[in-house]
């Protein structure tokens, strides 16, 4: 065997880093790669057959929710052309959307923007690529990272880069049933699209956040005779929480801040600051969906119940009706609630323990045994992303939007920090790389000319 510090040079088959995912969250990556790092030899797998940025929820007149300039870039280079703006100018539609009546941009129309810088960052992505199971290999002196893909493939690489997007919550009593009866929102559209504007079942939508009233909205346009059921824990829909005070929390000094904190910190943080992301809407969905009700009821129609402070505690499927039995959490009044479909806008699980959490990505189960997790906190990752290992011969390997738990909202479904995340990573694999590559476990990297 070749003695550690006189490696032999890696393979051409093996990359420097193989990216699982090819989402927002990645893209941005690759944009840092082709600025910062050009030199590098990474691969993209995505299991989306082109790039899109949430197709199941591109709904009419909704927006993105955040200020544009956090893109995919600017924060951490205002002068790349990947930006949102220079997206706009370079498709002729700067001074369109300048003149635009919005506080921020359409959801549609930064899924545009979104597909176009995937399209135009000189990345190597394959498209179609499912990835079924991160392991790792013995390489020789050293170990790699070994991608499998739904195809049979093998990948193999110095590090990784995990982005698969969070798993979507899906509340046990909803566990099993039939997926074109019940869908997360995450596959709205598509859970819908057998239906023509005639509809005149139920639907009910579970869930008293941003994602729920949108559905809702969307529900009583596009099915006029439908009947919607808005089923919610809570006694209302309730306003976000936009204090330009609570919003620092998207800062880059906030993750460093919530990183540090003790585990009753962040809990303390997280009650604190739930309300800046979840289990809230904005005023103008809040306020279209109230004048939609007392308009309703002004003209004597009947078609969107609220079923709040319900607590859903069995489902069924019955005579070809999702049934759900619930209990109003004040009075303790049982109702059961029938729907054709239901569409779950019950947000994403965290890395953790709990009801709404799970202990590491699940692409990542075949690396448990090297793995640092924490049987409260979930799997360990460090403040530049890194995932902790109990091997100190382990690849590299980087969690890219899953951290939330560890590192704060700013880490969730946000684009608010995705561009210095980006950085973050990047910087991390390079020096680990590099300090490989030092040592003789592997091939020298280039120096940046950036």
């Amino acid at each position: 065997m070749t003695e550690r510090g006189s490696a032999a040079p890696l393979p051409d088959d093996v990359l420097d880093l193989v990216c699982v995912g090819f989402g927002p969250a990645n893209i941005a990556l690759a944009v840092a790669f082709d600025e910062l790092w050009p030199t590098s030899r990474v691969l993209f797998l995505e299991r989306e057959a082109g790039p899109c940025w949430q197709p199941g929820m591109l709904l009419s007149g909704s927006d993105i929710q955040n200020n544009p300039a956090r893109d995919l870039v600017t924060p951490r280079n205002p002068r790349s052309r990947y930006s949102f703006v220079n997206y706009l100018h370079e498709n002729g539609r700067l001074f369109k959307h300048l003149n635009v009546p919005a506080h921020h941009p359409l959801r549609k129309e930064f899924a545009k923007y979104v597909q176009w810088v995937a399209e135009e960052v000189p990345a190597d992505v394959r498209y179609g690529q499912e990835v079924t199971s991160v392991g790792s290999v013995d390489g020789g002196d050293r170990r790699l990272v070994a991608v499998r893909t739904a195809d049979g493939r093998v990948v193999h690489a110095r590090g990784a880069v995990i982005a698969p997007g969070r798993t979507p919550n899906v509340p046990a009593a909803f566990a099993g049933l039939d997926p074109r009866k019940v869908f997360h929102t995450n596959h709205y559209l598509p859970g819908i699209a057998d239906l023509d504007a005639s509809y005149a079942g139920t639907i009910a939508v579970v869930g008293g956040s941003q994602s729920a009233i949108e559905v809702v909205l969307d529900l009583m346009d596009r099915f006029p005779a439908a009947r919607v059921t808005n089923v919610m824990s809570g006694y209302g829909y309730r306003l976000k929480d936009t204090s330009p005070f609570s919003e620092e929390v998207y800062f880059p000094e906030f993750v460093t801040y919530y990183y540090g904190a003790s585990p009753d910190g962040k809990q303390l943080l997280r009650e604190q600051l739930r309300p800046t992301n979840y289990s809230s809407a904005d005023r103008d969905v809040i306020d279209a969906l109230y004048l939609r009700l007392y308009e309703d009821d002004l003209d004597g129609v009947d078609r969107i119940a609220l079923r709040t402070n319900r607590v859903i505690e069995h489902v069924a499927e019955l005579d070809g009706r999702v049934q759900m039995a619930t209990v109003e959490r004040v009075t303790g009044a049982r109702e059961l609630i029938p729907a054709d479909r239901v569409v779950l806008a019950t947000g994403f699980r965290d890395l953790g323990g709990g009801e709404r959490a799970e202990s590491l990505p699940p692409l990542l189960a075949d690396l448990l045994p090297v793995l640092s997790v924490d049987p409260e906190a979930g799997l360990r990752v460090g403040l530049d992303y890194r995932v902790a290992t109990d091997d100190p011969h382990a690849p590299p390997i980087f969690l890219n939007g899953l951290c939330e738990s560890s590192h704060g909202l700013g880490d969730a479904g946000s684009f608010s920090l995705l561009a210095l995340r980006a950085k973050a990573i990047l910087q991390s694999a390079r020096r680990a790389l590099t300090a490989e590559a030092a040592t003789g476990h592997g091939d020298l990297l280039p120096a940046s000319t950036h």
